[in-house]
């Protein structure tokens, strides 16, 4: 990067299109932090949630996902039940550039409440918005506020363009616009 982290994630905000809603700076008071910080953005968790039951007693298969393992809400806030997880989606649709890797690592905030934020890799050239695993590792039932900051995303630049993209592989996450279940 030739500019400052920060300056950097901006400029390809605000002229590429990379990360849409773009916050400046870093959105603090009352709620838990999102925006742009000094080496990242902190993406917020949008209000559509998949929470997982046990009520069927289905397999959770990544083969062969059922969806009657879950049950799907839109609220201000989520309560996982404990032990339990949820899938759900960034409000940031995101445009990763060629040259760019992102990784992406769950709140502090949550972690010290035994909620553990997984998302994988966002790779060179792929687009959407993101799902996003949140595990409730407590025996209590834990609140997730949705419209507030979940994880932070680090954008790792390349001095080269990758030789082949994920858009290139037409991987199957391309463009995905809501909570999106495993796919073979």
């Amino acid at each position: 990067m030739g500019l400052k982290p920060d300056h950097w994630i901006r400029k390809m905000a605000l002229e590429h299109g990379m990360i849409e809603p773009f916050v400046e700076g870093q959105v603090r008071n009352g709620v838990i932090s999102y925006g742009i910080s000094s080496y990242g953005y902190d993406m917020r968790v949008a209000d559509e949630y998949k929470v997982f039951t046990n009520v069927y007693s289905e397999v959770v298969d990544p083969k062969n996902f059922s969806p009657q393992s879950f049950v799907e809400i839109k609220a201000d806030v989520c309560i996982i039940p404990p032990n339990s997880f949820v899938l759900c989606r960034s409000i940031e649709y995101f445009r990763i550039p060629r040259n760019v890797l992102c990784v992406c690592l769950g709140k502090s905030t949550y972690a010290r409440t035994g909620l553990i934020v997984n998302v994988t890799p966002f790779e060179p050239a792929w687009e959407g918005y993101v799902t996003i695993e949140i595990s409730n590792t407590t025996p209590l039932p834990a609140k997730v506020y949705s419209n507030e900051g979940v994880a932070q995303v680090l954008f790792l630049e390349a001095d080269e363009e990758c030789e082949v993209s994920y858009a290139d592989r037409k991987g199957k996450y391309q463009g995905q616009t809501g909570v999106t279940l495993p796919k073979l």
